[in-house]
């Protein structure tokens, strides 16, 4: 992490303990432009998008991916947790303690341009398709947070795009869905013996980063957020890790510790069959649809996250749904 990064960091933390967060947030909702992007045509108040800390791109995404051969990636331990990608005959491996320092990764495999995405505050891995609108787009740091969700914006329009809203809120691009596409956060352990022949993020990413090191560390350990966040539900606790879906609009989240292991259940979301299964060695959560047998996209996330985007969410906490097999 280069001093810059965190003498933006320790400002903005400085700046958020002494005037609180809704006041951060008001000095937004009086200006056009946060952070360099307009935000005039915002669909969500102005006043909720915060500055997070850093300039745009300060936390830089990574452009131009190298990948290493699993037996190659020796800074990983095995209970580094990591995104899995696969396309075709592909797959990738790209280790949180990576994307800590990044967030975003513009990468590609074969015709299929993706991001893989990473927010540390809500704890969000996701992937989706960089071809937008006709364009494949290359997606950076904003800089700012909604819901203490990261902000994304594309370098084509320069649009700002919410990761777990899956859409631009502002710019050209507004209201524009983003498609998510399907990926599993596990362990690495669990990975390499999966994937023997995977590839996997390279740290030699063109940037001088600690990546044995986990910046967020302190703020993982502790019960509450650093932003403020809208408490709809408190059916969990703040930071209680759930996994979350959407099936045509609706979505619904599991309680992650008290899911069962390696079964197989069945679930209704709107009329629809979904099968639900969580791996126990790697973590896996994985949803299907029982009549197309087409995975659906899912996220592990903290609660209070999810709650702050999907209010009306179902929530499956000690009740188990009905064993399939």
């Amino acid at each position: 992490m280069t001093v810059e990064f965190q003498f933006q960091r320790i400002v903005s933390f400085f700046i958020v303990g002494l005037l609180g967060s809704a006041a951060v947030g008001s000095l937004a909702a009086k200006s056009k432009k946060i952070n360099g992007f307009d935000v005039s045509n915002a669909t969500v108040p102005r006043k909720e998008i915060f500055y997070g800390g850093v300039l745009r791109d300060a936390i830089p995404a990574i452009n131009n991916p190298k990948f290493v051969s699993v037996n190659q990636a020796k800074f990983l331990r095995p209970s580094d947790s990591v995104v899995s990608v696969t396309f075709g005959e592909t797959t990738r491996a790209y280790p949180i303690r990576i994307l800590n320092h990044h967030e975003i990764v513009n990468d590609g495999i074969g015709d299929e341009h993706f991001a893989v995405t990473y927010c540390p505050l809500c704890g969000t891995a996701m992937v989706f398709d960089r071809n937008v609108a006709g364009t494949v787009r290359t997606f950076g740091v904003s800089g700012l947070l909604y819901k203490s969700d990261v902000l994304m914006y594309d370098r084509e329009s320069e649009s700002l795009w919410s990761q777990l809203g899956n859409k631009a809120i502002s710019g050209p691009m507004v209201g524009t869905a983003l498609k998510w596409r399907n990926s599993h956060q596990v362990n690495w352990e669990s990975w390499k013996k999966r994937f023997p022949d995977g590839e996997v993020l390279s740290t030699k990413t063109g940037f001088s980063r600690s990546y044995r090191s986990n910046p967020y560390v302190e703020y993982e350990r502790s019960p509450g957020t650093m932003f403020s966040v809208p408490l709809y539900r408190r059916d969990l606790a703040q930071k209680e890790w759930v996994f979350g879906i959407v099936v045509d609009g609706r979505a619904k989240a599991y309680q992650a510790a008290v899911f069962p292991r390696d079964k197989v259940f069945s679930d209704t979301i709107n009329g629809r069959k979904i099968m639900i299964s969580l791996d126990s060695e790697s973590g896996a959560f994985q949803a299907v649809d029982a009549a197309s047998g087409d995975v659906i996209p899912s996220v592990r996330v903290y609660w209070f996250a999810w709650q702050a985007f999907y209010p009306d969410s179902e929530l499956l906490t000690g009740n188990k749904p009905r064993k399939d097999r």
